[in-house]
């Protein structure tokens, strides 16, 4: 795949998933390190891959460290692919304790790190059951579904607007995430935060699955977050006169409504989240 092809498929959204689209994007830019070493043209890649999605920290983080380091490393793209891999298998040890026999699990929308739990948790012989979301308007919850199912985890799959009722047999909450700020303010798929408040009203158990590179460290600075806004069309091909669309990609989920969020680096409460992902990663806090 060439540099320009991976640029088209992340904004077409053929690449889903924060961690798969960061990859990508480190893949691009190795390609491009593979043509040149000059830094302008470097940086020039950098930015333009980091527009490709505006609510992505995790392609901005990768990209940021692929810049900082690749003077030094000349197989700076292969690190941070392991990195994401290791970190992932991280997360899903610790996220598997969490699930025990006889549970329903509740998700929403594609998160390849909660699959990573539930297939974690299933390989260690925890028997239970996966209520999904099917996640419109580009139906990512279906990817969840077909990818829990091939791995013989039972899965119930039903429409958004079902969620709270099937929400209420389940005994945790599992979702992914886009985006941290240092707030605690969590960012993923639209639909998010209604399930997250009704799971508090329940008492249910609810977590944010994810690796820590897609904390901001700009919020830390008070840049807010951008919520994507996708096409319309992808909601309504051809509405009649009168009638306006909006298709935001995510919304936000206060942390007061959380247990907590689970990452490479432990399981923490999401406001406090950013002072151990300094105290792990102290490079993304550097010009």
């Amino acid at each position: 795949m060439t540099y320009q092809q991976i640029i088209d498929d992340i904004k077409a959204l053929k690449i889903q998933g924060a961690e798969k689209i960061a990859v990508a994007a480190v893949e691009a830019f190795a390609l491009k390190l593979n043509e040149t070493k000059d830094l302008a043209e470097l940086q020039k890649a950098h930015d333009e891959l980091v527009a490709t999605r505006p609510t992505e920290p995790a392609l901005r983080n990768a990209l940021k460290y692929c810049l900082k380091n690749f003077q030094s490393d000349p197989n700076i793209a292969d690190y941070v692919k392991n990195f994401f891999k290791n970190s992932k298998e991280k997360i899903a040890e610790i996220g598997a304790k969490k699930i025990q026999d006889g549970m329903i699990v509740f998700t929403h929308c594609h998160s390849s790190s909660v699959e990573a739990v539930l297939f974690r948790a299933w390989d260690d012989g925890k028997r239970f059951t996966v209520y999904n979301t099917e996640t419109r308007p580009r139906f990512q919850g279906r990817i969840t579904a077909e990818n829990i199912a091939a791995h013989g985890i039972p899965v119930t799959h039903f429409v958004d607007s079902a969620g709270r009722t099937f929400l209420k047999k389940a005994d945790l909450f599992l979702f992914g995430c886009d985006a941290v700020t240092t707030e605690g303010k969590i960012f993923n798929k639209i639909g998010t935060e209604f399930l997250a408040e009704f799971a508090s009203q329940q008492h249910t158990p609810t977590y944010s699955v994810t690796n820590s590179w897609k904390f901001d460290p700009e919020t830390v600075n008070g840049f807010e977050e951008v919520i994507e806004q996708r096409d319309p069309k992808e909601v309504w091909d051809n509405p009649p006169k009168g009638v306006t669309v909006m298709n935001p990609a995510f919304e936000i989920t206060t942390p007061d409504i959380l247990t907590g969020i689970i990452t490479e680096i432990g399981i923490y409460k999401p406001e406090t989240l950013v002072l151990e992902v300094q105290k792990a990663y102290p490079w993304m806090f550097t010009n």
